[in-house]
């Protein structure tokens, strides 16, 4: 796709430029792995390594245009190059201006379709997953961009990061433009907003969920965290909507500093839109949206949260509320997220994603008030490489909660599990750990689990979800839980 370089260099900063900028680029990357000859190459400080190191590569390649922030690593990367060529543009930030050199490429689509960004800790897949579901339902064109995947107008194909990088979501934003979509749905994380990738986009609706424990690998500090999520909402304009849960101490936070019109929602007290959970089982939950009842098979006070963010969402864009209700209540769980899996005829297992102390203890709270008296089994582990600070808090919250324990791997990355399972110990009283086994191989504990379960009992596998792998050492391996568990049940009925 050719486009002229001075169009899509409009707003981004430009700093100093040399060489001609009538040109016409062939494509625009910032991966130099995808240079084609012709292109314009970005070279942005990456978490993990720094654009500017394969400018070289890029040139050899043949990008006839760089856009740089480094004048120090740009004049090294190319002291050995014919730069007679080369158009070089300076600008004051790599990331923020590939993010707006993304947007004019694909002429701006987020401004042509209703975008929806979600962003908090917990709820943010199943809060895009379902509001794609609902107002697909109600006979929208739509698209997503999700954790699990992403969709254009029905068609899906897997996502790799929750937030991806600013030419992925300009490009999927064009495809959905092109497709006649009319809405869009998007996580929208921290790390995300910090790195600029969605600094360009022109979200409609802003929607806070809550905010707790998570990403201090990255961020170091809450208030850090609490300022890249607040940043999301300072940035929406005055024709946008800021949605937030007033219920988490933060929501209001998210509001402070604003353009948007503000909209709150609650299940303890006033605000725009209310919901009472009216009655909880394993199967579902009867809920009161604004006076209104409605049946839904989704379960837990979470969940409550999210479907509520779900309705006022639709209603600040303008659908009827009793239409809304009723696509509400057809609504199933999203992969991986409250998943159950019914093992024999009198017992179940649950696969959700809960990865984080609060997410935790929601769906083991969820699980102690609807289990009818049977135990409950936790079956998890945490991520290697990451936040090692959440690891005896999630310890704890599963003595208080679990009956039975089996501490296990997660995705343990370069970490050894051993490790990450002695910090989680940490957490626990003589008590949990007496109610605790410790099995390094997830398979295993997942067998055990089955193994030991009685009548009536359920099973949380917590942390995996949607998962599908397991990353151990550098090695991504297939590792699929409701394959696992189909496997394992298949061989203790033989």
């Amino acid at each position: 796709m050719m486009k002229r370089l001075d169009k899509i260099l409009e707003g981004c900063g430009v700093v100093d430029i040399r060489g001609s900028i009538s040109r016409e680029i062939t494509a625009l990357v910032c991966d130099s792995r995808k240079v084609v000859p012709g292109c314009a190459f970005v070279a942005v400080d990456g978490y993990a390594c720094d654009g500017h190191d394969f400018v070289e590569s890029a040139v050899e390649k043949g990008a006839e245009v760089i856009i740089y922030s480094n004048g120090e690593k740009l004049a090294r990367a190319l002291e050995n190059i014919d730069k007679e060529n080369l158009t070089l543009v300076k600008v004051q930030s790599g990331r923020y201006a590939l993010a707006v050199v993304a947007a004019n490429y694909y002429d701006n689509p987020s401004e042509k379709l209703t975008l929806v960004g979600i962003t908090g800790t917990n709820g943010k897949t199943t809060t895009v997953t379902l509001l794609y579901d609902l107002f697909t339902n109600m006979g929208y064109s739509c698209g997503l961009l999700s954790t699990i995947v992403n969709c254009v107008a029905g068609r899906r194909t897997e996502a790799l990061n929750t937030t991806s990088d600013p030419l992925t979501i300009n490009r999927l934003l064009n495809e959905m433009v092109e497709a006649g979509c009319e809405f869009c749905f998007m996580e929208v994380s921290s790390i995300g907003v910090e790195q600029d990738r969605v600094a360009a986009l022109h979200f409609k609706v802003g929607i806070f969920s809550n905010l707790t424990h998570d990403h201090l690998d990255y961020h170091k500090t809450f208030a850090e965290y609490l300022r890249c999520k607040k940043l999301f909402f300072d940035n929406l304009s005055s024709d946008a909507f800021a949605i937030t849960n007033v219920d988490d101490r933060n929501g209001e936070v998210m509001l402070q500093n604003t353009a948007a019109q503000k909209v709150t929602y609650s299940c303890r007290k006033m605000a725009d839109h209310t919901c009472v959970l009216v009655e909880e089982t394993l199967e579902g939950m009867l809920l009161r949206i604004d006076g209104r009842e409605v049946w839904t098979c989704l379960t837990g006070g979470f969940n409550a949260y999210n479907l509520l963010a779900i309705y006022t969402c639709a209603v600040t864009l303008g659908s009827d509320r009793d239409e809304v209700l009723v696509a509400l209540s057809s609504l199933k769980p999203a992969p991986g997220r409250m998943e159950c899996i019914r093992v024999g005829n009198d017992r179940n297992v649950i696969i959700d994603y809960a990865h984080t102390p609060d997410a935790l203890e929601n769906v083991l709270r969820t699980l102690k008030e609807v289990s009818c008296g049977g135990h409950i089994i936790c079956v998890f582990g945490c991520g290697g490489d990451r936040d090692a600070t959440k690891r005896p808090e999630m310890g704890a919250i599963a003595q208080k909660y679990a009956d039975k324990i089996i501490v296990t791997s997660d995705n343990s990355r370069t970490e050894d599990t051993r490790v990450i399972m002695a910090q989680i110990k940490g957490g626990m009283d003589i008590s949990g750990i007496s109610r605790s086994l410790f099995i390094e191989d997830r398979e295993q504990a997942i067998r055990t689990a089955l193994m030991i379960a009685d009548r009536g009992d359920v099973i949380l596998l917590a942390g995996k979800g949607h998962e599908t792998y397991q990353i151990i050492g550098k090695e991504k391996r297939h590792f699929d839980e409701r394959e696992i568990v189909a496997s394992i049940m298949k061989e203790i009925q033989a």
